[in-house]
């Protein structure tokens, strides 16, 4: 089953409400995207921890061979 860009989107909002989202479907597929997450309380964390966080947020979506999410490209940072 494939998941929808704004899903993604939304899953991440609900744990980073006030960060600044992008994600793009990089195959058109539904299973392989792009995400930018820029959000403050990223400033401090290395790039792991950061990215942790995001896929933290995705509940799952990723787990295994049959989740929904086969593939995301990240990229996070603080704001400038």
């Amino acid at each position: 089953m494939a998941i929808e860009a704004h899903e993604i989107e939304e899953l991440i909002r609900a744990s980073f409400p006030n960060a600044s989202i992008k994600v793009t479907d990089m195959a058109g597929d539904g299973r392989h995207y792009a995400a930018e997450v820029i959000d403050e309380s990223f400033r401090g964390l290395n790039r792991v921890q950061q990215q942790r966080a995001v896929y933290a947020a995705l509940k799952g979506k990723m787990d295994g061979a049959h989740g929904e999410l086969h593939a995301l490209a990240l990229t996070t940072r603080a704001p400038d």
